[in-house]
């Protein structure tokens, strides 16, 4: 029988409490100065047939999820059904509302009582599924940096300007500046490499890209490696409809370009990398942020953007947190009657 660590509800109740905490201070943050009958206006005219799409784009991500953790067990010598992989990872994703982070040990643990797959096994299984999507998030944002720079850099001088210390250097000037930035401590690193070999800190970031590196490396010991590189460019082209789909709910960034897609997608995704429970405020705060930006770089009023934005979080929130939730709620009999049968045999 496979053992699993029990829970210490404290440590479990103390997560849960400074997760809330976080979700509070962002969504405060995302809320503040703005007033609640404009966003409400912004409900009311939005066409929610793209709320619909995009959903259908969401729940398309897991069903393609389900089957490329088929293909990463594969090599393990388990051949599990994608209708269970699908319910275990909607299982992991409700479980995350709960206790963020909770979901892959969830998600294992489900899976080894459907599959009879050793917990272990699963869960570097979702280890690797992280270095992937870590790599497909990467590729967003280098494609936000070139096409969408013009939005990060009106933000930046916006904030500054804001805070009375506007740039004076041209744009292209920052590039090349920024560029020298990276390549100066390129250099620095290389020739402090010996020393820095004493410091733990140093060892451990060593050993997480070492990590990264064999996770990604042990990919093209699949058997269908085209398969899997394909898949998870699927998974990464729903979410993408996902989030800009739900652009033509409102009319205000009805006009956004797919270049502005990969904005939103990427300030989207780094607001849910915050350990607030379920993106919750984090969220909220980057998209307001974010088409604040895009819409500095159009010209059009910030203040207004950031009305749209914090509206536009709101609608596609709510459209993620009901796909896990109904998903999830769906998981606990299917899994339960798989259980059950298993049990049987």
């Amino acid at each position: 029988m496979e053992k699993t660590k029990k829970s210490n509800p404290l440590k479990s109740f103390i997560t849960i409490a400074v997760s809330l905490a976080i979700a509070a201070l962002f969504m405060w943050l995302a809320l503040r100065g703005i007033e609640f009958e404009k966003i409400a206006g912004y409900f009311a005219k939005a066409n929610y047939f793209w709320v619909f799409a995009a959903t259908v784009f969401g729940v398309l991500a897991y069903w393609f999820r389900a089957i490329r953790w088929n293909l990463l067990l594969e090599p393990l010598g388990y051949k599990i059904s994608n209708s269970n992989a699908l319910w275990t990872i909607s299982f992991g994703y409700l479980m995350n509302l709960t206790i963020p982070r909770s979901g892959e040990v969830a998600r294992s643990t489900a899976l080894f009582g459907v599959e009879n797959v050793p917990v272990d096994k699963s869960f570097g299984t979702i280890i690797l599924e992280r270095v992937v999507d870590l790599v497909c998030m990467g590729f967003f944002l280098l494609l936000t940096l070139v096409f969408k720079y013009d939005a990060i850099l009106s933000f930046y001088q916006y904030v500054t300007a804001q805070s009375g210390n506007a740039p004076k250097a041209e744009s292209g000037n920052k590039i090349y500046l920024l560029m020298g930035v990276f390549v100066g401590l390129g250099i620095l690193f290389f020739a402090l490499r010996k020393h820095l070999e004493k410091y733990p800190i140093y060892q451990k970031a060593i050993n997480f890209a070492k990590g990264i590196f064999h996770g990604l490396t042990s990919i093209f010991k699949l058997k269908q490696k085209l398969k899997f590189i394909l898949l998870s460019l699927a998974i990464w082209i729903c979410y993408y409809f996902a989030a800009y789909l739900v652009c033509f709910a409102l009319p205000e960034t009805s006009g956004f370009t797919f270049a502005d897609g990969f904005f939103i997608i990427v300030v989207g995704t780094l607001g849910m990398m915050v350990p607030a429970s379920g993106g919750i405020g984090a969220f909220h705060f980057a998209l307001k942020l974010g088409i604040m930006a895009l819409f500095l770089s159009m010209g059009k009023n910030p203040e207004e953007g950031g009305e749209v934005g914090l509206s536009y979080a709101f609608i596609s929130h709510t459209m993620q947190l009901a796909i896990m939730v109904v998903m999830g709620i769906i998981s606990m009999p299917m899994l339960a009657k798989e259980r059950g049968r298993l049990l049987s045999r």
